[in-house]
């Protein structure tokens, strides 16, 4: 409803955003394995302590996630090369995104633990009702009250903030020998090294991971804006895929969890191969049924034709290789429910990050084409999956 410049603005945030996000939502993530180990063991004060540590953990982690974003956003939009026609959008959208940034990272929290006490319903309950309410708020603000990018981006403050009350919410309602309780809430040192040493690698594999996206994205904003909406429209679309590997990543880290908790490596060794003969086919099947539909939903996002011509091209040169990262999802969230979170950031930082960096660097700075970009994805996927 904007136009191509609006949506370009939007899309050369995403990297930052997710740098950002990822990096505090990573080091979120050792709660709910500690969490998930003590409810496999059946220890209901070493729940309730972590959950108490991690709350207080994740409040921190959600005002310092708001300083850097608001902070850091416009020079590091300069840094990637947003194009001049659309920076000084980007800049408006992700300072007033990044003011509920404290929420995004609450609800992480809170839906992660009640996932590692294996309550994956009502994350989604609450997700739903805060998509729902995102669109709602963007037709509000974006087409009825015509307030462009800022619309866009209030909008999605707000759709955070109530995901983050519904969610903290849950956790006072829980049992109530586990019941978040607020005169409770208290830091446990020993409960937050583990946290921290689990959290602090996956905080920094999303650091990698968003580091080299944000090579990549300068690399697309260097041809333009056109090409620079047409990478925003793909990565929406391309997200139906991503979400669903995602999805198996969390719950083989909260289902190896709680069997280590309660000492069952059998189950352990099984579950990841289980987890990996569903992940594979539901992930390849997403890409086959949309790729078909490539052209009608980029259209949701934009109706410049080029726009919508050059990002169905992105998406074929992709979206068939998806499946190839599933290994990496499914293994790095089997070795962090083990407490291991170290290996898979290594992994992933030389295999995924430094491989797409000295790509860029040495082949796509001299064969300068969306085709020799877009192909390193698959190949840093393939090398991952092989190595873990």
């Amino acid at each position: 409803f904007v136009g191509t410049q609006a949506l370009a603005a939007v899309g050369s945030t995403s990297s930052l955003v997710n740098l950002i996000n990822g990096f505090f939502i990573g080091l979120s993530t050792g709660s709910s394995v500690v969490i998930s180990q003590h409810f496999g063991a059946n220890d209901r004060e070493g729940v309730r302590r972590s959950m108490g540590t991690g709350v207080v953990l994740s409040i921190v982690l959600g005002i310092l996630a708001v300083s850097v974003g608001i902070g850091g956003s416009p020079d590091l939009l300069r840094l990637i090369k947003t194009p001049e026609s659309c920076l000084e959008d980007a800049i408006t959208y992700a300072t007033i995104y990044f003011c509920g940034a404290a929420a995004t990272v609450i609800y992480n929290m809170g839906s992660g633990i009640l996932r590692a006490m294996g309550d994956s319903k009502r994350p989604l309950y609450f997700l739903i009702i805060t998509c729902f309410s995102n669109i709602a708020l963007d037709l509000v603000f974006v087409v009825l009250l015509k307030l462009g990018i800022a619309g866009a981006a209030l909008a999605t403050v707000l759709a955070q903030v109530i995901s983050a009350v519904l969610v903290v919410r849950a956790l006072c309602r829980l049992p109530e020998d586990i019941r978040l309780n607020f005169s409770h809430i208290q830091i446990d040192t020993m409960l937050l090294k583990r946290i921290l040493l689990i959290g602090l690698p996956a905080g920094l594999q999303f650091i990698t991971f968003d580091l080299s996206n944000l090579l990549v994205q300068s690399g697309i904003n260097s041809f333009g804006e056109v090409t620079t909406a047409a990478w925003a429209a793909f990565a929406k679309a391309d997200g139906l895929t991503w979400m669903v590997s995602g999805a198996f990543g969390v719950s083989i880290t909260t289902f190896v969890g709680q069997n280590f908790g309660a000492q069952q490596y059998a189950r352990v060794r099984k579950s990841v191969w289980v987890c990996m003969a569903m992940a594979v086919p539901v992930v390849a099947g997403v890409s086959a049924v949309v790729l078909p539909l490539r052209s009608i939903i980029l259209g949701i996002y934009t109706d410049d034709l080029e726009v919508i011509r050059v990002g169905a091209h992105m998406m074929l040169l992709m979206m068939p290789f998806n499946f190839i990262f599933v290994p990496v999802e499914v293994f790095a969230g089997t070795m962090r429910g083990v407490g291991s979170s170290l290996t898979p950031t290594l992994i992933t930082g030389s295999c995924v990050c430094l491989f797409r960096v000295l790509w860029m660097l040495l082949l796509v700075s001299r064969f300068h084409t969306i085709e020799m970009l877009a192909i390193c994805y698959p190949i840093s996927w393939l090398l991952a999956g092989l190595v873990f």
